[in-house]
């Protein structure tokens, strides 16, 4: 997951992510040039959380609305 430590939205996706006991690993954009520099490569913008689960990049939140959890369960196989 790239993000940032300022960011709530990424820490609502490590809660959810370690009550659902997804193994994951955290990159944070705001220590890591390179991470930063391969976001905006993929996404266009520095837009964090982003996940990338089976080499597929995934926004699981939109602004004004938050963590899209009915997304992140579809995507991730968990049944609501």
């Amino acid at each position: 997951m790239y993000a940032s430590l300022y960011c709530g939205d990424c820490r609502a996706a490590k809660r959810f992510l370690d009550s659902n006991n997804f193994a994951y690993t955290v990159i944070n954009v705001d220590e890591d040039p390179e991470a930063e520099a391969e976001l905006m490569r993929r996404v266009g913008k520095r837009a964090v959380p982003q996940l990338v689960i089976d080499g597929e990049w995934f926004q699981p939140y939109k602004p004004g609305m938050g963590l899209l959890y009915d997304e992140l369960n579809r995507k991730l196989g968990i049944q609501s």
